[in-house]
Formats: structure tokens, C-alpha cells, sequence
């Protein structure tokens, strides 16, 4: 709009120009006059086409932090693999599910993502990944151009029954005839050619046996301890006095805070798992970050404990809805292991289907049943699947241990000094 008001402006000051000098040149007879109103229209046009040409120009151009620059992807282009490995990111659509795409602690998991990853990995991009509530939004992304890649097992006949074929989507990368394939829109015919040369059965494989080893006991890196270091002496472990200190601000039974270390470490302050949780309390990189925990403080066990007491609090002030404190702190654990915002997602489907939403009790049921198609894809749900029988054991398990610590009164001694007791080879006897 600015654009056509500057060439009516430029337009008028030069019609009161040539008017002005029409009035000055009275010799001029009324036929020399005709030719010069023609003019008047001609210099009108040049100043419309110039404008216009200067608009087009500029709407070619991009203002970048570093200056104006020319943008060099025209309008039509098909945004190719080499286009791809230039904005250095690569766009996939999947559904959430277990075999393709969730949030696990704070790891992406799903084996289509997965090797998607290593696909991106291996031609040097990062992953962004969409998700999609059908197949038919992931093929409409790929026909559009929206993205790059559906990781997910699709076959032909799912492509045509949403109205496109072969002259639109080509299945290719992981997966075959008998599974399915991933699809990417048949004009890009580089990034197809690179997703057959890369995939090999044994890919999949691999990725399925590394997210196999990720999800088991054997990931996590740490000793274990005995849950009970001196019973007789009512010493739970050797960071009792740091569990009295810090539960206090959140008024937490400090035996509670102990019971959770157990189930997270074993007592093991140099515990590491394969997300990256660090220290007793299994703190995530970006939870220590956001909580100001340096890095370097992570495996310090007070540092560690107390900021995971803060943690505890910061979760706990957004279950105010939950006026049972037994309750409310039972959502925070889960919380704590599977993500507050799966656990939002569990009561919305508890609340539907006629549930309390404020009893874990009926709660835990509806986190268990995240794991399920029916339940993870209802509009409820937000955030997807979940595995839920991993919470639903978390937090049953930290209320066993925390029952059988209740009778231990006070710790006879300090956090200084104390030297953890190893537990006997056989871990299953203190059930992890």
C-alpha cells in the first residue's frame, strides 16, 4: 500500500511540473501542446514502472543480523538435498508412538526417529521433528513440501488411498515392500537417491538392539549400594543430614527425599545415566542449567540434593489444583521420572473417561494407559505416548522403600565421615 501511494505522489509533483511549464510557454500553439500532455502521461508511466520495479527489488531482498542480503532460494524451488545440508536442519513428520517418535526423561526415543537420526547424522544436519496426528497430515506435508521425510512405515496403497501416487510421493530409505517405507515428495530426487544408497536392513537392527540396551538397567552407570546402611543404628545412608537440610524448605519428610535418592542412584553420587542424568538425584543437564546448578557441581552430593529439593518444589507448586498432599506428592515423583506434562495428559483422560483427576490412584491407571494407541492419540492428549508402567513402578516403589524407612526416627551420625556400605552382587535383592 505505501508502494502505490509514493507512485501517485511522484506522479502528481510531476503533472504541477510540466502544468507550471505549460503556463510559461504561452507561445506554444494548442496542437504543440497535445504532444506535451503525451509527455506528461509517458514521464507518469516511467515513474509507476520505476517504483514498481524498485518494489519487486526490494521484496527480493532479506534483512539478516549481519546486513541486507539477496535471498537465494527462489519461490518455486523444490529444496532439495543439497538445499537441506545448507540450512543444516532436516525436517520429519511421524506420528507419537513407541516404534516412532516420544519423550522419554527428557531423551527423544522411537526407532523411525531413531534411524532418522542417524541418517541426518551422516550427511551432517540436525533433526526437527513435526508430529502429525494421521497419515494422511504426514503425506499432505511431504505432497506440500512442508517437510522432508515421513518417518514412518508407509506402503503404497496408504499414499493412494489419500489421493496421491507414484508421480507425487516415492517410498524410499528405511523399511521395505513388506513393512512399509519412510516417503518424501518424488521431486526430490537427490535426497530419495541418498536414502536408498544409505539404508540397509541392518541399520534397523542396530537401532532397535542400541534403543533395547538404552531402555534397560545395564545403561545406567553405578554401584549399588545397600538401601539401608545401618538399620540397628537408624542410618539410612550417608546423606541423611543433607536430606534432613533440604527437605525442610519444601516440608518434605526427609526419609521420602531418601527413598527417591535410592530408586534414582542406589546411594551412587557419581551415577550416570544414558540421557545424561546425572549424580544421586539423576539430574538432567538442562534441569541442572535451569536451576542454576553449574556443571561442574552436578556429582557434588549437596549441590546435587539440593537441586533436585528445589526441583521438587518447583513441581509441587504447579499441582496446587491437588489439595491431598499424599496425593500431590505422589504427582510429583511421577513427575519427576516421566514429565509433568505426560502427567497433565493422564489426568485430562482420567477426567474424561469419569475419573478423579486428583487421586493418583485413579491417575496411575490413565499413566499406564498412555502406552496405549487408543489412549496416547486421544485429542486429550497433547503430548503423546508415554511409557507409563515405568512411573506408574517409580512411584510405587519409592512409597514401598519410604514405608519401610518411616520407623528410622534420626540419624545417629552425620554426612561427614561416613563411608557407603556396597551391597552383595545379586541386585535383585534390594528390587531396583
Amino acid at each position: 500500500m505505501q508502494n502505490y501511494e509514493l507512485m501517485i505522489e511522484c506522479a502528481r509533483k510531476l503533472l504541477i511540473l510540466q502544468s507550471k511549464k505549460s503556463i510559461l510557454l504561452t507561445n506554444y500553439t494548442k496542437n504543440r501542446l497535445k504532444p506535451t500532455l503525451l509527455s506528461v502521461l509517458g514521464l507518469i508511466m516511467g515513474a509507476i514502472s520505476l517504483c514498481t520495479a524498485c518494489s519487486s527489488e526490494k521484496k527480493e531482498k532479506v534483512v539478516a543480523p549481519w546486513g541486507e542480503v539477496n535471498d537465494s532460494i527462489p519461490e518455486d524451488d523444490i529444496f532439495d538435498l543439497d538445499q537441506i545440508m545448507a540450512n543444516g536442519e532436516i525436517i520429519i513428520v511421524t506420528t507419537s508412538g513407541p516404534t516412532t517418535y516420544y519423550d522419554h526423561r527428557g531423551k527423544q526415543l522411537g526407532l523411525q526417529y531413531l534411524m532418522a537420526q542417524k541418517y541426518a547424522e551422516g550427511i551432517g544436519v540436525g533433526v526437527r521433528v513435526e508430529i502429525c496426528r494421521d497419515t494422511a497430515d504426514m503425506i499432505s506435508r511431504i505432497a506440500t513440501g512442508d517437510a522432508d521425510i515421513v518417518a514412518f512405515p508407509l506402503k503404497m496403497k496408504d499414499i493412494r488411498m489419500i489421493g496421491h501416487g507414484e508421480s507425487d510421493i516415492v517410498l524410499c530409505g528405511a523399511g521395505n515392500d513388506s513393512i512399509g517405507q519412510w516417503a518424501v515428495n518424488s521431486e526430490k530426487k537427490k535426497l530419495i537417491s541418498s536414502l536408498n544408497k544409505w539404508y540397509k536392513p541392518e541399520i534397523m537392527a542396530e537401532t532397535k538392539k542400541e534403543e533395547n540396551f538404552i531402555l534397560s538397567a545395564k545403561s545406567i552407570v553405578r554401584h549399588v549400594y545397600a538401601p539401608m546402611l545401618n538399620r540397628k543404628s537408624g542410618i539410612i545412608s550417608r546423606y541423611d543430614q543433607l536430606f534432613i537440610a533440604y527437605s525442610q524448605s519444601i516440608r518434605w519428610d526427609w526419609r521420602l527425599m531418601a527413598a527417591q535418592c535410592y530408586q534414582e542412584s542406589t546411594f551412587d553420587p557419581k551415577a550416570k545415566s544414558w540421557a545424561g542424568a546425572q549424580g544421586l538425584m539423576q539430574i538432567m543437564p538442562a534441569t541442572a542449567d535451569m536451576l542454576g546448578l553449574p556443571r561442574d557441581k552436578v556429582y557434588d552430593p549437596e549441590s546435587n540434593i539440593a537441586a533436585a529439593a528445589k526441583y521438587l518444589g518447583q513441581l509441587e507448586a504447579k499441582f496446587n489444583d491437588i489439595p491431598d498432599r499424599y496425593n500431590k506428592q505422589n504427582f510429583v515423583l511421577a513427575s519427576y521420572n516421566g514429565g509433568y506434562n505426560h502427567i497433565r495428559d493422564a489426568m485430562a483422560l482420567t477426567e474424561k473417561h469419569g475419573g478423579n483427576k486428583l487421586s493418583w490412584d485413579d491417575v496411575s491407571q490413565y499413566v499406564l494407559k498412555l502406552a496405549t494407541p487408543q489412549f496416547y492419540s486421544d485429542p486429550v492428549v497433547k503430548y503423546g505416548y508415554m511409557r507409563g508402567s515405568e512411573t506408574e513402578d517409580y512411584v510405587r516403589k519409592i512409597r514401598l522403600r519410604w514405608q519401610s524407612y518411616k520407623g528410622v526416627k534420626s540419624p545417629h551420625t552425620g554426612y561427614q565421615g561416613m563411608m557407603n556400605k556396597k551391597a552383595k552382587k545379586h541386585k535383585k535383592k534390594y528390587d531396583i
